[in-house]
Order: C-alpha cells, then sequence, then structure tokens
C-alpha cells in the first residue's frame, strides 16, 4: 500500500470506523477477479462506506492525495468494468454496504447503489408493483451498477433500458461534491442533464450513490409462447404483426435450432417445446396488469394461417413458461459446452436491418476464417443480437487466444458498417476499450474530453471505458 492510500484508509476509519475499510488480503482476493474469470487485478485495499457522507469522503480524499478508485456494485460486469487495474494504484470503492431502499411510492422507488436487482423486485413486488428490467445476473447485480452501465435485458422491447427506467440519481462527483437529483421533476431546464451523463458512464465521471427508479403495475396475467419459425426475417415480421395489434408484448427472443439443440443436450432436464424442430424460434412474452391474459392464441393464429409462423406451444402454466424462459437463458453455457471455444459479441444493429445483417455477417465471418461458424440469438425485439464466432474445424482449446481478436474486428466492423453498435448492453469495461478507440476515435475524443474536465487526474475506474 503506497503512503497516499494508507492515509486515505487512516482518514476514513477515523471518521467512519474500522469497517469502512477492509485490508485483509484473503477478504480482498474474490473481489480482484472480474465475474467470468478472464481480468485479474490487485488492490490493497476495498473501501465499503455504507452512508453518502463516507462515499463522498473518499472520493475527495482520493482527489486529494491522488489515488485511483474502482468502483464495484456486484461485480457482475460482463467486460472487466469493475476490476482494478493489475499494479495495484487503485483501491476498490464498494457500493454494496450502500443497500437501503429509502422509499417505495405508487410510480416510483429510491434505492441506494447497493441494492441487489432481486432485492427490489421482492420490495415492489410486496406493493403491487414492479419494476421490469431483469436479467440473468439479478441476484447480484446491483443498482447503482445497473445504471452506470445502462444495463438492458429481456424487457427492453417494452420498458427501454435502464436510461429511460431512471427519473433522477443521487451521485458523489469526482471532486467529492454531491449531485442532487431525486427529486424527479419533470421539467428542469438548467443545462445538459447530469443524470444522463452518468448513465453509461461505468463510474468513471461519478459514484452513483442512489437513483429514483420508475415503477409499473405487477404483472397480474403474463403468457408465453413458443414459435417454430423459418428465419430471422420470418421472426421480425411476426414482431411487427404482434405490434400493430398489443402493446403488451415485452418480451421477443430468437434462437436457431443449433441453439435449441445445445440446451437439450447439454442442460439437464430441457425439453423441446415443438413436437417437430424448425430452422429458428421465438421465444414471446406478454403481460397484463389485469386478470384478463393477452390471447396470444388468438394473436398467432392468423400468423399460423399464413404460414409465417410453423408451429406454436402456448405456455399453459408458470412452470411451462419458465421451462421456456430456461432455454433461452441457458444458451450461452449450453453453446460453450456443446461447441468449444468461440468468440462472443454483445451487438445491436436497427431492429429492422437484423435479420440481414445476421445472414450476411455470418457469411462474411465464415468465408474469412473458414472452418468457423457463426451465428446469434437474443433480443431481436429491441436490436441486440449475442453473436458467437465458434472454432469449428478451425482450431482448438487455444483457438480464441490465437485469432479471437481478428475475429472480434471483423465482426466490429461489419456491425460499425451497418450503423450499429459493439456494445448493446454489456458495456465497454476494459475489453472493448481498444476497440471502441479503432471504431469510433471522434466518439472517443469527446468522452475522453468530459474525462479529462471532470476528472483530470484519471482516478475514477481507471482503463475504463476511455
Amino acid at each position: 500500500m503506497t503512503p497516499a492510500q494508507a492515509h486515505l484508509v487512516e482518514q476514513l476509519r477515523a471518521r467512519f470506523g474500522a469497517t469502512v475499510a477492509l485490508t485483509d488480503p484473503a477478504g480482498i482476493a474474490p473481489w480482484l477477479t472480474d465475474w467470468r474469470g478472464r481480468w485479474h487485478g490487485a488492490s490493497p485495499a476495498v473501501l465499503q462506506p455504507d452512508s453518502l457522507d463516507a462515499v463522498a469522503a473518499a472520493v475527495a480524499l482520493a482527489r486529494e492525495g491522488a489515488v485511483a478508485l474502482t468502483p464495484q456494485g456486484g461485480n457482475s460486469s460482463m467486460v472487466g468494468g469493475a476490476t482494478p487495474p493489475a499494479d495495484g494504484r487503485s483501491l476498490i470503492l464498494s457500493l454494496r454496504r450502500l443497500n437501503r431502499i429509502r422509499a417505495i411510492e405508487t410510480g416510483f422507488a429510491v434505492a441506494e447503489a447497493g441494492v441487489i436487482l432481486e432485492t427490489l423486485h421482492g420490495a415492489t413486488g410486496d406493493t403491487g408493483q414492479r419494476f421490469p428490467l431483469t436479467l440473468g445476473a439479478k441476484g447480484s447485480a446491483t443498482i447503482g451498477g445497473l445504471v452506470s452501465t445502462n444495463a438492458g435485458g429481456t424487457q427492453v422491447l417494452r420498458f427501454g433500458p435502464m436510461r429511460a427506467l431512471v427519473e433522477g440519481l443521487e451521485a458523489v462527483l469526482p471532486d467529492g461534491s454531491v449531485h442532487y437529483g431525486l427529486t424527479g421533476l419533470k421539467k428542469d431546464n438548467r443545462g445538459p442533464s447530469l443524470d444522463q451523463l452518468l448513465i453509461g458512464a461505468e463510474g468513471t465521471l461519478g459514484i452513483v450513490t442512489a437513483a429514483r427508479i420508475k415503477l409499473f403495475p405487477a404483472v397480474v396475467s403474463g403468457t408465453v409462447a413458443w414459435l417454430g419459425l423459418s428465419s430471422p426475417a420470418a421472426a421480425l415480421e411476426v414482431l411487427r404483426a404482434l405490434e400493430a395489434v398489443t402493446d403488451r408484448v415485452e418480451g421477443f427472443e430468437i434462437l436457431p435450432d443449433e441453439s435449441l439443440g445445445a440446451a437439450l443436450d447439454h442442460v439437464p432436464g430441457t425439453r423441446a417445446p415443438l413436437g417437430q424442430r424448425h430452422p429458428w424460434y421465438a421465444l414471446i412474452e406478454a403481460t397484463s396488469a389485469t386478470d384478463e391474459p393477452v390471447d396470444l392464441a388468438a394473436l398467432l393464429m392468423p400468423l399460423l394461417d399464413r404460414g409465417l409462423v410453423l408451429d406454436a406451444a402456448i405456455a399453459s402454466s408458470e412452470a411451462q413458461a419458465a421451462a421456456m424462459w430456461r432455454i433461452r437463458d441457458s444458451l450461452s453455457q449450453a453453446e460453450r459446452a456443446a461447441f468449444g471455444p468461440a468468440t462472443q459479441h454483445d451487438i445491436s444493429v436497427a431492429v429492422d436491418a437484423m435479420p440481414a445483417f445476421l445472414a450476411s455477417a455470418a457469411k462474411t465471418i465464415e468465408a474469412a476464417f473458414p472452418g468457423t461458424h457463426a451465428s446469434g440469438f437474443g433480443h431481436l425485439g429491441d436490436g441486440n443480437i449475442h453473436f458467437h464466432v465458434r472454432a469449428g474445424s478451425r482450431g482448438g482449446a487455444d483457438w480464441v487466444e490465437q485469432e479471437g481478436e481478428a475475429v472480434s474486428r471483423l465482426v466490429h466492423d461489419l456491425v460499425t458498417a451497418a450503423g450499429g453498435s459493439i456494445s448493446a448492453e454489456h458495456g465497454i469495461g476494459q475489453m472493448k476499450r481498444a476497440e471502441l478507440a479503432r471504431i469510433d476515435p471522434g466518439r472517443v475524443a469527446h468522452l475522453r474530453a468530459i474525462k479529462a474536465a471532470l476528472d483530470p487526474g484519471g482516478l475514477l475506474n481507471p482503463e475504463k471505458l476511455v
């Protein structure tokens, strides 16, 4: 620990007690590696404040002593966004003890940064409301992390990402001052929004300590359907047909038959939802806040009659619906087990362009890297696909290390040419930092200018995003 780091820890403990800083190496170790086990950092201490005042003091002392801080919530980043640098120059600033739900009112809640998403779901459900954003890491992901990465999930089609669900933020800025923005003003014309600047900034521009977030009436009835389809283009046509007659569809996921096969072979207890296999599938969820469920069967019948939908199964119970979602949620795990090493890309293009992109990008990749196989699955409804390129016959266990970077560069070039994004919902972190600078140097230059103005010493979450 450097003298400046030691001074910061000493000062914080003097003001807030010994538990505000963890310096035991065994206690620190679990927080030095990212969720995927890909990035490993070093840090001599974990700061763990339990109040806004303690966070502000930590940031102010860090600024004074030129000590870097790596903010961390549930440590569930998919891109190494919460892992400290390997040189030990950054202290981890954990927000996990800042875990109070300050208020739940009609239409909104105020939750501190360390509140776990699943905990918020339970608390809002007790009031007959819900916070609609959900994702696979809901048992560990925290509100502060979700805000800082502009998290998405499976309900973005209807409710939007975190950016659309935040009504205001409380945050500590890089100089230790506090931004108070939890009042929920509908109109505020005092210049650009600091709240929106902090959302998706990955903790590089400030430390989110609490958020005011939108709530919606709880789901009273829901309907889940599994469709057999000929292609992603057919899936898009189905989506547009449903959107023309109902606004209750909040999940629309697609996957190819090979992905379903991987789940059936490698995820115990899974069963094919349909009697016959088809080239592609769509998983649809529609919800209602009343006892009257959305009649998906009636809405899908004309599409079956037209041959646009080849077959369909409507879940007749919550257990059947959960079994369908379990297939979707297990696809990454199942594909790793079935197909071996692959480069994985969290990308987005315009919804209407996604079917053509899937076909053309796969063809281009497979031609450039003979023996590989490319395909995608995910949130067609919001244009976000998890596009995987598998080694196939081209390489073994070390293929990703050998050619993964070249493959990803080509994928990102294709996405950019299509007007899309190389990060749809996982963020940039350290995984895509160099690629973002290569793909979009103008954007990065502007982001760096903002960073330099607010955090001239580069102390907040170093080596992430910019």
